[in-house]
């Protein structure tokens, strides 16, 4: 399951999270972001119930954006306990963020 985080969930859905959580922060305009899209997916599905997925739209929520220091996107945060634990920029291999998402585990 993908969700969709936001200023008003975040607190709840990423800070105080049980599980790992990767957050794509992405834009409607953002061609590398459409492409990651489907793969991001495909993570939430099959990590679900083990990790939370999911996407911020960085022109709706300008402020979690500025949080984490986001300058380009597609931007993906990798939080465990409310921190950021690693970070990758631009579209990458789903391994690769696999990869990430397992050393949090």
């Amino acid at each position: 399951m993908e969700y969709r985080f936001t200023s008003e969930n975040f607190e709840a859905e990423v800070m105080n999270s049980e599980v790992p959580v990767l957050i794509d922060f992405y834009a409607d305009w953002c061609g590398p972001c459409k492409m990651m899209g489907p793969l991001v997916e495909q993570i939430a599905n099959e990590y679900d119930g083990k990790a939370k997925v999911g996407k911020i739209n960085v022109d709706e929520e300008p402020e979690l954006a500025q949080k984490y220091g986001v300058m380009s996107i597609p931007y993906f945060a990798f939080i465990k306990n409310g921190e950021l634990v690693s970070d990758e920029t631009g579209a990458v291999t789903k391994d690769k963020l696999v990869d990430k998402l397992q050393k949090m585990m």
